[in-house]
């Protein structure tokens, strides 16, 4: 018998015994039978699933290698709120997601899900709250599960960055769906489109990112201006000298853009000046005949453009590979890119 059933058992008979006789004495509670009763049933169909909670020694835990938090940058000072909330309510109320680990003398557990809170239980710890203990949640699970799970829990969190989130998207393509983009995408329930945005920013080159304070401060509408001047050899040297050049500013002068979107501008104005692209914002006559704009990721024709005249422009969308309205955001502004603004 299983220690739920046996518990279950124990308790009906304690109110069975109750029952001692027909005069003035006890009858069995019913309600606490009919609740144990009904509480088991639900166990039974899953329609309740029964969690294990444990309270343990962060020192005991090491983070999983595909935990999707950049832990080398947590500080007191991203840290704050989670600290002063777990001190004030005197513990940790919700566990972190954790797998066991056999065979290693210095851990007891790595951490899938929960990394602030390690990482916050662990500064308490070690700053005179030695009571105060890790809550974790023990799994079972395989890899390729763990990854699911942790992007599941972590996605609508704003603490956690697009550049943090892109990378581990990026490793989990090639880790766990062998490079294969569609499947990825639909094993998190996300279009390839939108998932794509994020690998776009896990590829950008150092000699993009090091124009900025740093990478996590880069979003997913900075990759969508900067990815256009890269594609171009030309354009792409532009990018790199442009991005050195405030690199060396900012190393001498800490203020220097530090804001992304003003670096992400500074880079388009740097491409614009060297190649004459912004030459008093006209738009280039288009040549003459059809051409097509193809997606990334699997060459598919989305939009076909066919100039009628120098004045004229039909574009024809691709509504059958057009299945959603972030991969239309997506088709219109590789439009507007090919054609504006262009030189003359």
């Amino acid at each position: 018998m299983s220690g739920k059933n046996r518990a279950f058992a124990d308790g009906l008979t304690a109110a069975i015994s109750g029952v001692t006789g027909r005069q003035g004495q006890s009858r069995p509670n019913r309600s606490i039978i009919n609740d144990r009763t009904n509480r088991l049933a639900e166990v039974a169909s899953g329609k309740v699933v029964t969690r294990t909670h444990e309270f343990i020694d962060p020192a005991r835990c090491k983070m999983w290698e595909g935990h999707n938090r950049d832990y080398a940058a947590l500080s007191y000072e991203n840290c704050r709120e989670l600290i002063e909330s777990i001190r004030a309510q005197g513990r940790q109320e919700v566990p972190a997601i954790v797998r066991r680990l056999t065979n290693n003398p210095d851990f007891d557990f790595e951490v899938i899900c929960g990394a602030r809170r390690h990482w916050s239980v662990s500064w308490l710890n070690a700053n005179n709250y030695r009571d105060i203990k890790f809550l974790v949640e023990p799994r079972e699970m395989e890899d390729e599960e763990a990854f699911r799970i942790a992007d599941l829990e972590n996605r609508a969190r704003e603490d956690l960055t697009d550049y943090e989130r892109a990378k581990d998207y990026l490793l989990g393509l090639d880790r766990y769906y062998h490079g294969r983009q569609k499947t990825m995408a639909d094993r998190l329930n996300v279009s390839e489109a939108w998932l794509s945005r994020y690998l776009d920013l896990a590829r950008l080159p150092e000699a993009v990112t090091r124009a900025f304070v740093s990478p996590h401060d880069i979003r997913l509408k900075h990759v969508m201006q900067i990815k256009p001047l890269i594609k171009d050899s030309a354009s792409r040297e532009v990018v790199y000298e442009a991005a050195e050049r405030i690199a060396a500013l900012r190393s001498k002068d800490q203020n220097y853009l530090v804001e992304p979107a003003a670096v992400a501008r500074e880079l388009e104005n740097a491409v614009a000046t060297e190649l004459g692209h912004l030459r008093r914002g006209s738009v280039r006559s288009p040549k003459r005949g059809a051409v097509a704009i193809t997606r990334d990721t699997d060459g598919k024709e989305i939009v076909k453009i066919d100039a009628k005249s120098p004045k004229r422009l039909q574009v024809t969308f691709m509504l059958a590979e057009l299945r959603s309205r972030e991969e239309m955001e997506e088709a219109v502004k590789l439009l507007t890119d090919r054609y504006w603004p262009v030189q003359e």
